[in-house]
């Protein structure tokens, strides 16, 4: 996968390297015959080829004359691959190379190679020859590293919940089981005090606890951001319930009128305004989708969506913006006749695709009625980019999985911004 050399991961790159790992994931050699290599940033170049030449002396002993053939003809795909580059480059280099299984059958597999230019610096020297891709390594880098806690509290109840790159979510709540303000009759007001700084102290002892399993056992935050109506959330911080490494971390303190579950959602929406995250995709979506639905909504016909109209307007040059979820299904197809070479292309439902493709197998070219015709279908983020680059549009892929994504997904999954109204 080719990387123009700027350090931002763009929602396109990270979207296409997202479905390369998928797709090499799920891809089962009929033996040992799938190579996959990780050289770290300093490792040089050379020192890897040599590697991989006694490995594939090393392959001459194996007994199946197919799996022996699939392997050296993958180990010499990665070293032609290899001496395209002087050195290592700066996050270093992934391979991954083998003999593809397909409907053909076995002996009729495709040697095919898949370099890779890492998000973040590779920190291990791997080769492995199995009957998979050892991608988890790359999946794992793939993870934002960049992971917020979310804590909303009061002195009825407590929310958690973390923010990653590209979505939010509620992970737990806590009820607190306090008195409130108001005693019982019988009790005096000292006992009854004394009685709910025990049950407040007992209810922050439990939180903490809580946070400290979920912010630093389960996700290792990087920051903290506290919310909540009233006094509570001061109380708590003062008094340093929380472990130390995540009171070291908070990023802001928040008033906020709910606590609970509610809270985060509006300690989130809150922090935005503030300021305080804009560095995190999920914002950037929100400001995004923000954007187009007010041109959505305005009537001055800015804001359009679907397919077929979002296609037309990158093709025609006035889309300014176009946003695409990374669920969106949608494939283009393009027909060609090998005899007059008159093309036609449709944008379809990857379910639909076989079936489009085996309808059109049995057409004529509508201008010189030849039946030999040429199918090429492409993912449709790949051909959006395409136009985007050509057009200087900005293209943004974003998560299907948050709130934006479900407005977006309401509207066909894509939608554009357009420089003006087409006349």
């Amino acid at each position: 996968m080719a990387n123009d050399g700027n350090s931002k991961w763009d929602s396109v790159k990270r979207y296409k390297l997202t479905k390369m790992i998928n797709e090499l994931s799920s891809i089962s050699g009929h033996g040992t015959e799938l190579v996959t290599v990780y050289i770290p940033p300093r490792r040089p170049v050379f020192d890897v080829i040599s590697q991989l030449r006694n490995e594939a002396g090393t392959a001459s002993n194996i007994k199946s004359d197919l799996t022996r053939t699939h392997v050296q003809d993958a180990l010499s795909r990665t070293i032609e691959q290899l001496k395209l580059f002087k050195e290592t480059p700066e996050n270093g280099l992934i391979i991954f190379c083998g003999a593809i299984p397909n409907e053909k059958g076995i002996g009729k597999e495709k040697i095919e190679i898949y370099p890779v230019l890492p998000p973040k610096p590779v920190q291990i020297s791997l080769y492995r020859c199995d009957d998979h891709f050892w991608t988890d390594h790359l999946k794992e880098m793939m993870k934002d590293d960049k992971v917020i806690g979310i804590l909303s509290i009061d002195t009825q109840e407590t929310g958690i919940g973390i923010l990653t790159g590209d979505r939010w979510e509620a992970i737990d709540s806590l009820t607190s089981g306090v008195a409130g303000k108001h005693r019982q009759g019988g009790q005096s007001a000292r006992r009854f005090e004394r009685l709910r700084e025990n049950e407040l102290n007992e209810y922050y002892h439990r939180v903490a606890d809580h946070v400290k399993q979920v912010f630093i056992d389960q996700y290792d935050v990087k920051g903290t951001i506290v919310g909540g109506p009233g006094p509570t959330k001061e109380n708590f911080l003062k008094e340093e319930y929380l472990d130390y490494r995540l009171q070291n971390s908070i990023l802001a303190t928040l008033d906020t009128s709910y606590s609970g579950e509610e809270g985060v959602r509006e300690l989130i929406e809150k922090a935005q305004k503030e300021g305080i995250l804009q560095e995190f995709r999920v914002m950037e979506e929100k400001q995004l989708i923000k954007r187009f639905m007010a041109e959505v909504h305005s009537g001055r016909g800015l804001g359009i969506y679907g397919i077929h109209d979002v296609v037309k307007a990158l093709e025609s040059g006035i889309a300014d913006l176009v946003l695409v979820t990374d669920d969106i299904t949608y494939v283009k197809l393009e027909i060609r006749c090998k005899v007059c070479r008159n093309t036609q292309t449709i944008m379809i439902d990857r379910p639909q695709l076989i079936s489009t493709k085996q309808e059109w197998l049995s057409k004529q070219c509508p201008v010189c009625s030849s039946t030999d015709l040429e199918l090429a279908d492409k993912d449709i983020v790949d051909y959006l980019n395409e136009l985007a680059i050509k057009t200087g549009c900005r293209l943004e892929v974003i998560s299907g999985k948050t709130e934006e994504g479900a407005q977006l997904a309401s509207l066909g999954r894509i939608g554009a911004v357009l420089r003006y109204k087409p006349m």
